[in-house]
């Protein structure tokens, strides 16, 4: 390999990782090409000489990228915070693109997600890091200007938050079934069929963008009036991979994708439902490619 070679193909090895880390840190892969594009930009200023550990190199560098772009969007935000549904990654219901795979390994679904948007961006990336990527503490804590004991408090607490939503394990065979019962039951009217696979305590999160936001509905009864409204509105609908697990694609009957759903199992029930309904995020999905 020529010293003209070097950033090119070192680089590309390394691609993978470096995404799965900046859609870790950032919940898009929009932002997550960004980071790493600009993580390449700055590695070609830089000679081989200069670089003890390449791989160790390239994620410092996307983290402080990722870090800084978190801090901006906060104090962009209006309020502290703003709940948004983090960009799913979607997929054929018979298999995962192999491009993606790196990016939902250790089962990053949409659960995990959101929760990891409720994190400070300093315990995210400490989390992320350690936790996903056993980099050491001692290696995370110039990146947030702390030291390596206040690193490991930063990813401490993030475990908690995690622990204290009590994500659960995916069992996929068992999620797709219940998705295919909610959905027949919905298209149906089945009032009883809608109870038997809705968690009492299931949490509706619907992500509609601008000007109407995002919505939250808590309780059966709730996500029962909503499940009954989306029957009426006589939508096409495809079962797909959302982040791994069985979710469902909706279009209007002229073909337009009208939203994106994702469940969580727990207990045998769904128990979350995320719903995304912003139009322009549903188009940069491009979600025609997974049309039967």
């Amino acid at each position: 390999m020529t010293e003209a070679d070097w950033p090119t193909e070192a680089f590309e090895e390394q691609r993978p990782r470096l995404r799965a880390v900046a859609y870790r840190m950032l919940g898009s892969t929009a932002e997550a090409d960004d980071a790493v594009q600009e993580a390449w930009l700055r590695l070609q200023r830089v000679s081989a000489d200069e670089i003890e550990n390449l791989g160790a190199w390239l994620t410092t560098v996307v983290a402080r990228i990722a870090l800084n772009m978190l801090r901006s969007r906060d104090t962009r935000r209006e309020q502290p915070f703003e709940p948004h549904m983090p960009e799913p990654i979607v997929d054929p219901i018979d298999g995962t693109d192999p491009e993606h795979e790196a990016l939902l390994a250790d089962s990053v679904g949409l659960a995990l997600l959101m929760v990891l948007e409720t994190l400070a961006p300093a315990e995210r990336l400490a989390f992320v890091l350690h936790d996903m990527f056993a980099v050491p503490f001692d290696e995370i804590a110039p990146i947030v200007e702390r030291s390596p004991d206040a690193a490991r408090q930063l990813a401490s607490r993030a475990r908690r938050r995690l622990r204290a939503a009590d994500l659960p394990e995916a069992d996929q065979a068992e999620q797709r079934q219940l998705v295919e019962a909610f959905l027949a039951a919905s298209r149906e009217g089945d009032f009883e069929g809608l109870v038997a696979v809705l968690h009492p305590d299931v949490v509706l999160r619907a992500d509609f963008g601008p000007p109407r936001g995002y919505e939250e509905v808590r309780g059966r009864e709730n996500a029962l009036k909503r499940a009954r409204a989306f029957a009426q509105l006589d939508l096409d609908i495809q079962i797909v991979r959302v982040n791994g697990a069985a979710g469902v694609v909706t279009r209007s009957r002229d073909g337009r994708p009208f939203s994106l759903g994702a469940m969580v199992v727990r207990d045998g029930k769904i128990a979350d439902i995320f719903f995304l309904g912003d139009q322009e995020r549903l188009a940069r999905l491009d979600l025609d490619r997974l049309r039967d």
